[in-house]
């Protein structure tokens, strides 16, 4: 089953570690690309069929995979023949396609770009390229055959970020630091999609400049056909510094979170 990522995006909101050269799917999480995290966690759960959106400096991207097997390899070339041997480094067995979809594509376009590298028949997961989760990908899929809709988004609770306040006039009535928004759930990526549901959806001349957070899911859920799997583990994005600090403090814990 293969796996969609959408690397598209500028990354304007962390560009203090971008610096406008690198796009926000390589920002490093304690030495290796946010991408190769997101990745590590479908593959530890037998999902290792890769496509890749490339957009916003995606040959970068092209040039992180294209060079992936020498990253931390030995090399021994034999000057004669020009022939290269590697020793060591990175063995992932994963199949990763990286597809130039555009550096001003909407998603929904991105999505559409890549179809043709789509099976006809089957689901495909799809996620963003800056967030981080423990969701269990094979109840996620249960989930979503079990309904037999178009789609399925995972619906996360994200973590208090301010404190709250109650107000009466203008006493405080009462205080709480950075509740749980325990009844408001957003769209946290880790989706499920049919094929048909890009052909609906997402295909058109207008599909460039189509978000698919917009349109698509919107009339997809207007039709009855989107659906919402519940996750209550870990989650976290990666939009701004603090949140990269605090994905770097949490990959070095003896227990990572989203493994």
């Amino acid at each position: 089953m293969k796996t969609v990522l959408l690397c598209g995006g500028q990354g304007t909101r962390i560009g203090e570690v971008t610096q406008g050269v690198l796009p926000k799917p390589l920002v490093p999480v304690d030495g290796r690309p946010i991408l190769w995290h997101i990745m590590d966690s479908f593959a530890r759960q037998g999902h290792r069929d890769f496509v890749v959106c490339a957009g916003h400096l995606g040959e970068r991207i092209k040039d992180y995979f294209f060079h992936y097997r020498m990253r931390g390899a030995d090399i021994r070339v034999d000057t004669a023949t020009g022939a290269v041997e590697l020793i060591g480094g990175q063995h992932d067995d994963w199949s990763v396609l990286v597809a130039d979809t555009g550096a001003e594509t909407m998603t929904a376009g991105r999505i559409s770009r890549v179809a043709r590298y789509l099976d006809d028949d089957a689901p495909f997961f799809l996620t963003y390229g800056d967030g981080l989760s423990d969701v269990n990908l094979t109840a996620l899929l249960d989930f979503h055959r079990a309904h037999g809709k178009l789609a399925t988004i995972t619906g996360v609770i994200p973590p208090g970020r301010f404190g709250e306040l109650h107000l009466e006039g203008d006493q405080i009535t009462r205080m709480m630091e950075k509740p749980d928004q325990s009844d408001r759930y957003i769209n946290g990526g880790f989706m499920v999609l049919e094929r048909a549901f890009v052909d609906r959806y997402c295909a058109g001349p207008q599909a460039d400049e189509t978000m698919l957070e917009r349109a698509p899911l919107e009339q997809a859920a207007a039709d009855g056909e989107l659906m919402m799997y519940r996750h209550q583990g870990f989650w976290q994005c990666m939009d701004t510094m603090r949140d990269w600090e605090l994905l770097n403090r949490l990959a070095k814990q003896a227990d990572v979170p989203w493994r």
